[in-house]
């Protein structure tokens, strides 16, 4: 049986989150498709990492354990995917777009000599039929992603290359645990058969991790602000909103080129994906690479002076006016309200 496999990540031995969205994401793909969701874990450690994974739905972990192994390292860790997916023969493998997803799924995927579909924003199960060689293709995986430049939604599909390789976004899926009392299996790798010396030929020395101080994925409102802005002087007022709600403050990738706001803050395609219960886009147009950046926000409310601005056809609320006039009425009556 072809199974679906995630490429678990880790950080002082917990799975990041991405991983957890994609145990998700592939727990239901393998539900659709009849067959089995398998995790790879590569690291050091590892006595009790399955109880971090089981509750996801994993049928089995392929769990390589070896002091030599964390850190990650780029071709020891290249080795042990490749040989399991070789042995494994799986149908779909699902990475996070992250800097480690990033480099290790394009390598993984040039030795497996099938296709890879990076920074997918959803993935679906379907069908696909050629015309001019009257043959159809049954349970493909769909690879959903912004291209040109976000301008399109491009669905990419890989019907004649196996494995179907993908890297997903951070944040793009939802992390949901399948069953708390779920159980799979543990296939020890004995890391020696899987690479060899040379895989070792470069040494982390030193290790140094600046933790991120804003978190604008975990926040629970978002003021959000675009180039309709204006100035950096005037993103001032979004944050006085933000203070207010207690909320976190973001912004387009127009307004984080033009000064107004910090890359960090940054939410869309190029960006960080959020999914909070309160979205205020000001000023923002709405382009693609936005919009799957935000989209499955609980509730959106648009500020715009454009009545047909893209983020009004996704928005629960529009508000057409200057968000220089619109945020002080909001900021004082919500003041006025809270007395």
């Amino acid at each position: 049986m072809r199974n679906v496999f995630v490429y678990c990540e880790l950080e002082d031995n917990i799975i990041a989150d991405v991983s957890l969205e994609l145990l998700t994401k592939g727990k239901s793909l393998a539900s659709q498709l009849n067959c089995k969701l398998e995790a790879i874990v590569i690291g050091s450690n590892l006595n009790e990492i399955d109880k971090q994974i089981y509750k996801y739905g994993v049928d089995k972990v392929h769990l390589a354990d070896d002091k030599r192994l964390y850190p990650y390292l780029t071709l020891p860790h290249t080795s042990i995917v490749t040989k399991i997916l070789n042995d494994n023969n799986p149908q779909i493998v699902l990475f996070g777009a992250t800097s480690i997803g990033r480099d290790i799924a394009p390598r993984v995927a040039s030795s497996l000599r099938c296709g890879l579909t990076a920074d997918c924003t959803s993935l679906v199960i379907g069908d696909h039929y050629v015309k001019k060689d009257e043959k159809e293709y049954k349970n493909l995986l769909y690879q959903i992603r912004p291209a040109f430049g976000g301008n399109i939604i491009a669905t990419i599909i890989n019907p004649d290359m196996h494995p179907q390789m993908a890297t997903v976004r951070e944040g793009v899926m939802k992390m949901e645990v399948f069953n708390e009392t779920y159980k799979g299996e543990i296939k020890q790798i004995n890391v020696a058969d899987y690479v060899s010396d040379t895989d070792f030929v470069l040494e982390i020395i030193e290790r140094h991790i600046e933790k991120s101080k804003i978190n604008i994925k975990g926040a629970s409102i978002i003021i959000a602000g675009g180039y309709g802005v204006g100035s950096k002087e005037n993103f001032k007022v979004l944050y006085e909103l933000a203070n207010i709600l207690g909320a976190e403050v973001g912004g387009s990738r127009a307004a984080v080129d033009a000064g107004f706001i910090e890359h960090e803050r940054q939410i869309g395609q190029t960006g960080t994906t959020v999914r909070p219960k309160l979205y205020i886009a000001c000023g923002i147009s709405g382009a693609v690479q936005h919009r799957v950046g935000m989209e499955e926000s609980a509730m959106i409310v648009s500020i715009n002076t454009d009545k047909n601005a893209p983020i009004n056809s996704i928005a629960d609320y529009n508000i057409h006016g200057n968000v220089a006039e619109v945020l002080p009425k909001l900021i004082h009556f919500y003041k006025k309200n809270s007395k």
